[in-house]
């Protein structure tokens, strides 16, 4: 994957100001030890959701980088001060011949990967201890509501994109997220 400067600092700046909003509703006793949690868990998630788009894109020979929103993210750690958050940190910007398959494809990436993302968290739900328990559960919980909100199919949502292009697969997305968030209680 290429990246400019400008993506790899906006990316930075979502990872951390992404991890410092779920910090703050943690409302953890240690705060660095919050920011850690998030950054590992709804950061890489949300790296990994947005690198996913990056890569489907470039590999149909697509210009492909990410943008933050400034605004939506001060937003996202202003809200987290009233105990939710509404995470809309940018968009990858694609540029290229992008059909309705290929945007697709490239738009189920990102949700696709944080639902895969949820399920490795799970064996450290099931069997971690103490803080590698805590990260688990958290990991497999954010990224389970990630894959799902982004499945919502309206505006420019990844939902939207895919339910054009396939409502079958769409399907099977939905089912799977409404199971990894609604079905978690089965596993700890």
């Amino acid at each position: 994957m290429k990246f400019s400067k400008e993506e790899v600092r906006d990316l930075l700046k979502a990872w951390i100001a992404i991890s410092v909003a779920f910090a703050i509703l943690l409302r953890g006793e240690n705060f660095l030890l919050s920011v850690l949690l998030s950054a590992l868990t709804v950061g890489v998630g949300f790296l990994i959701h947005e690198l996913s788009h990056k890569f489907m894109a470039q590999k149909y020979h697509c210009w492909a980088e990410f943008r933050s929103n400034d605004l939506m993210l001060l937003l996202a750690i202003a809200m987290s001060f009233l105990g939710f958050i509404f995470i809309a940190p940018g968009a990858v910007m694609i540029s290229g011949r992008v059909d309705y398959r290929r945007n697709g494809i490239i738009s189920a990436a990102g949700p696709v990967s944080s639902l895969v993302l949820s399920i490795l968290f799970l064996p450290l739900v099931i069997l971690g201890t103490g803080f590698l328990q805590l990260m688990g559960s958290y990991g497999f919980f954010i990224n389970a509501w990630i894959g799902l909100f982004n499945l919502i199919p309206i505006w420019n949502f990844d939902g939207k994109k895919i339910l054009n292009w396939s409502r079958s697969f769409y399907a099977i997305l939905v089912v799977v997220a409404l199971l990894l968030v609604f079905g978690r209680g089965l596993v700890g």
